[in-house]
């Protein structure tokens, strides 16, 4: 809006420098740019990290399969975290020896890290496979995906905006360096003559 007024405010004023006209335009066409291009680069960023996280949804869903271990032992390991104030989430997870079956039906054991806050042999808990049994993470869901893409769409958005801002940034600073440079030419000139008798000051 400032941008606006601004180059309204120069139109006719007789102290308007060619530079000020450049300044206001420049700031119009950034503030142009910020509110069409930035929402484009959020909407196209999002779309795409969208399709290429559901696609990787779809793959991990075929790909990974449920199954349930049995505790055979717990294993014993210091936690994560040791300062009991800042202990995370994750402390909660327990380190145990466990048995499972996987899809193709062949019996597996192997250290996994459970949901389980107290495993004692027996307890049976969730976790995920490969096609040949081995442990993997847990396939991501469609609401995280979307999660996820918006969060990449606001974030190129955010840098689209940036961009704009520090290109505005960038040709404000070198129409000032300019006038600077003017203004210490026309001191040079007039300078040495200033308030002295007869120079026509």
């Amino acid at each position: 809006m400032r941008a606006i007024v601004g180059l309204w405010r120069w139109r006719h004023n007789p102290l308007r420098r060619g530079t000020d006209l450049v300044e206001a335009w420049v700031a119009l066409a950034a503030l142009v740019l910020i509110v069409v291009a930035a929402p484009v680069i959020g909407t196209v960023a999002s779309g795409l990290t969208r399709d290429a996280l559901l696609a990787s949804v779809r793959e991990q869903r075929e790909d990974r399969h449920a199954t349930f271990g049995t505790v055979v032992r717990k294993i014993s390991s210091p936690p994560l975290d040791a300062d009991p104030e800042t202990a995370s989430a994750r402390d909660a997870h327990s380190r145990v020896l466990a048995r499972w079956t996987g899809p193709d039906g062949t019996h597996r054991t192997g250290v996994v890290v459970a949901r389980l806050n107290a495993p004692r042999p027996g307890d049976r808990f969730r976790l995920w496979t490969d096609e040949r049994g081995r442990i993997v993470g847990r396939p991501l869901d469609t609401a995280t995906a979307t999660t996820h893409a918006a969060l990449a769409g606001f974030g190129a958005a955010a840098a689209g905006v940036a961009l704009i801002e520090g290109t505005r940034r960038l040709v404000l600073w070198r129409i000032v360096q300019g006038r600077y440079a003017r203004l210490d030419r026309a001191w040079a000139q007039a300078g040495p003559d200033w308030g002295r008798t007869g120079t026509g000051s």
